[in-house]
């Protein structure tokens, strides 16, 4: 469990969402608490429960970022799910409780993952020795004179005798050896073996298609045998599936699913985007199946009980729960009351203005103008952009919101395409590096007349 001040939570934060400080504020004292609910009584714990939150803002604000970005800060299991994608119980479509599944099935990657990367350096080893094993076979034997049945039942005959005599064993060692060294001075990468990999199955795929949240290979996994293939690849490919296969061999799975499931119930971030969605009766005849009756599904999960799982039952009391939406037709007030009640943090998320979208474009720590620029340099292109340029962006972009479907953030990404698009388009890498500007005038060349003539469809997701 992070250990991290609400003040270091939104320190942090703040390196990749710009702006909605209020949010930021809430979800870090929501993790604080967390930290805070271990340290009480056992006898007072118990009763303490996570503070819910519901944020509500336009698309494009960075809900869903504070929400990913804070897992990973937290180091806490988290899933995305949207709300529309559920049906009541007994209906064609995913059920709420595969909310849960999914959480441990996060924890259990989170946390075998961390084992290892602890055992990394055995298992690299480990498969090394293999690797020299299939580029320097060993010595066969001799098949001895066939047996009769009787020596067969008295355990008679003579055993195998080695192939080699022992001065080829001595080179055998002795090309082994120099293998080896090739190996870890890089001069095998690309020299090809066979290896054998499990074969994965997709008989469940259509089942998922039509919305039935069964996994097939998993209920038959413990029955049949897995399937294996041999595969030809070079000696890194090689190398990263037998590091993965001796990693599995060193780890204990069952001490894994444990702690997964530990760290779900106790660490668990559920993100529930398009909440607004299910928000609200629904009008015209028939069962209501995915709005209020999955309102009335998600109630019990997120007031807490136990969900059962392939790995064993799952509580959910303290699963920290994160509702998110737009409400521009529907208001919270629309939930049905017990779900309103067990969200009682709401926070509204403002709408991005023409300083947050310059902003955005450049501070950052992975900015869309640093990712194009990372890009373009694997083409030997030095790509720069000036203040102005930024500053025009930003206001082609807040134009393009007021004036159709506001999007927020996301629209920065269809202009910047725009904008960069002969550039993409020519860079080829065939020429030494070449330093490009771009300004406020090359902005508004690419930009300007899709704008002047109110043609925006170009800049719709």
């Amino acid at each position: 469990m992070s250990t991290l001040t609400p003040r270091e939570i939104v320190a942090e934060l703040d390196k990749f969402v710009v702006g909605q400080e209020q949010a930021k504020r809430m979800v870090a004292v929501a993790v604080r608490n967390r930290w805070r609910r271990q340290h009480l009584p056992e006898e007072l714990r118990d009763e303490v429960a996570p503070k819910n939150i519901i944020m509500m803002g336009p698309t494009g604000v960075g809900k869903t970022e504070i929400a990913r970005r804070l897992a990973k800060l937290v180091d806490a299991p988290l899933v995305k799910v949207e709300a529309t994608k559920f049906t009541e119980v007994g209906y064609v479509g995913r059920d709420v409780d595969s909310m849960i599944r999914d959480l441990v099935e996060a924890s259990i990657r989170l946390c075998k993952d961390k084992r290892m990367a602890a055992v990394r350096i055995v298992a690299e080893t480990a498969a090394n020795e293999r690797l020299i094993d299939l580029l320097v076979p060993g010595a066969e034997k001799r098949a001895s004179a066939p047996m009769n049945p009787l020596q067969l039942l008295l355990g008679g005959g003579q055993p195998n005798e080695p192939a080699q005599t022992e001065e080829e064993q001595a080179q055998h060692r002795t090309r082994r050896e120099e293998v080896a060294a090739q190996m870890r001075a890089g001069q095998l990468e690309e020299e090809l073996v066979e290896v054998e990999v499990e074969q994965s199955g997709t008989g469940s795929d259509a089942m998922l298609a039509m919305g039935i949240d069964i996994n097939l290979n998993e209920m038959m996994g413990g029955l049949l045998p897995k399937q294996k293939k041999r595969r030809r690849v070079n000696v890194r490919e090689a190398r990263r599936i037998l590091t993965q296969e001796e990693s599995e061999k060193l780890i204990d799975m069952d001490d894994v699913i444990r702690e997964a499931i530990d760290k779900a119930e106790q660490d668990g971030i559920i993100f529930i985007d398009e909440i607004d969605k299910i928000a609200g009766a629904q009008h015209g005849s028939g069962p209501d199946v995915s709005r209020e009756g999955v309102q009335r599904d998600i109630l019990p999960i997120v007031e807490g009980c136990t969900v059962n799982t392939k790995y064993g039952p799952v509580k959910t009391d303290f699963i920290l729960f994160i509702a998110a939406g737009a409400f521009h037709v529907s208001k919270v007030s629309d939930l049905i009351p017990e779900l309103q009640g067990r969200f009682p943090i709401r926070v509204k998320l403002s709408a991005l203005t023409e300083q947050d979208y310059e902003r955005i474009l450049s501070q950052p720590e992975h900015a869309i103008t640093k990712q194009y620029a990372a890009l373009l340099e694997t083409d030997n292109v030095a790509l720069q952009f000036t203040d102005d340029a930024l500053s025009a962006i930003a206001h082609y972009a807040c134009r393009a919101n007021e004036s159709s479907e506001n999007i927020g953030a996301r629209r920065l990404h269809t202009i910047m395409e725009t904008v960069l698009d002969d550039i993409s388009f020519n860079a080829s890498g065939e020429h030494p590096l070449v330093k490009v500007i771009v300004d406020e005038n090359y902005v508004k060349e690419h930009l300007s007349d899709e704008f002047d003539g109110e043609d925006l469809e170009k800049f719709i997701l």
